[in-house]
């Protein structure tokens, strides 16, 4: 059965139990059952494989663990990369049930794999600088004076960060260009760095860096999209973790981590 069936035949079930559920509170015949009694009870069951952007690690850690709340039989086991990393290892056949890219354009290098993408949040950048600021960064233009190190321009984030350089007019010789913004943060982090171009989402929460907002930030805005992927070996559940993301709960996970509107 294609997938487009399954649906239809999930929510011709469902309806058919609202309609049984109706009909037994007109009777009255027995005593009205509490939320929780009354919830249906997940039929998922397996593991489904999330490959997502490290930018998304905190994030999706979160809504993987509500969404196996929702659905005990389900194993979510995630797997963070750059996008690029991402969706050559999709394309070269890796077992992945779903793809969250950090921007739309490795997403359409999936076209093939992705079933009906769809954007769940945004991001713009930041400049990192390690605690206490050592490099006195205040500006892009400190960054081509400084030891600074970028996401590789294959990279959503190396994509932005170029695109947000040239805007400002701006020519930084990097120090090292990194695969995914993860390991430009550990960099920063660990003063390998005088500085380096993250998302902003990357900096909540933490105390061992300091963020500022360059001047044109805005104006360079990475849109994300997810989808489950044809050849998913747990087609329901990727579905349901896609939707789950897309629900107003994967929203405000999303929202505590910083991310923005789609």
């Amino acid at each position: 059965m294609n997938r487009s069936l399954r649906r239809s035949s999930f929510a011709l079930l469902a309806g058919a139990a609202l309609l049984l559920t109706g009909c037994a509170g007109v009777a009255g015949s027995a005593p009205s059952a509490s939320p929780s009694e009354t919830a249906p009870e997940s039929s998922l069951s397996g593991e489904v494989i999330v490959y997502a952007a490290a930018s998304l690690s905190g994030a999706f850690d979160a809504i993987a663990e509500e969404f196996s709340a929702e659905n005990p039989d389900v194993t979510v086991s995630p797997v963070y990369d750059g996008s690029s990393t991402l969706v050559t290892q999709i394309l070269a056949g890796a077992p992945a049930g779903v793809f969250a890219s950090a921007d739309e354009a490795n997403m359409d290098k999936a076209e093939g794999a992705a079933v009906d993408p769809a954007l769940f949040a945004s991001n713009t950048l930041v400049i990192a600088v390690p605690a206490g600021n050592p490099g006195e960064v205040e500006t892009l233009a400190d960054l081509a004076s400084v030891t600074t190190v970028l996401c590789a321009p294959e990279v959503p984030c190396g994509a932005a960060s170029a695109k947000l350089l040239e805007a400002a007019d701006v020519t930084v010789e990097a120090a090292s260009l990194e695969q995914n913004v993860t390991a430009v943060l550990t960099k920063v982090a660990a003063s390998e760095a005088d500085a380096g171009l993250v998302y902003a989402t990357d900096a909540v929460g933490r105390d061992d860096i300091e963020v500022i907002v360059p001047e044109g930030a805005g104006d360079v805005v990475n849109h994300y999209p997810i989808a489950a992927l044809a050849d998913a070996s747990n087609p329901d559940a990727a579905d349901a973790f896609v939707a789950f993301v897309l629900s107003d709960a994967g929203q405000r996970i999303l929202a505590d981590f910083g991310f923005g509107k789609p």
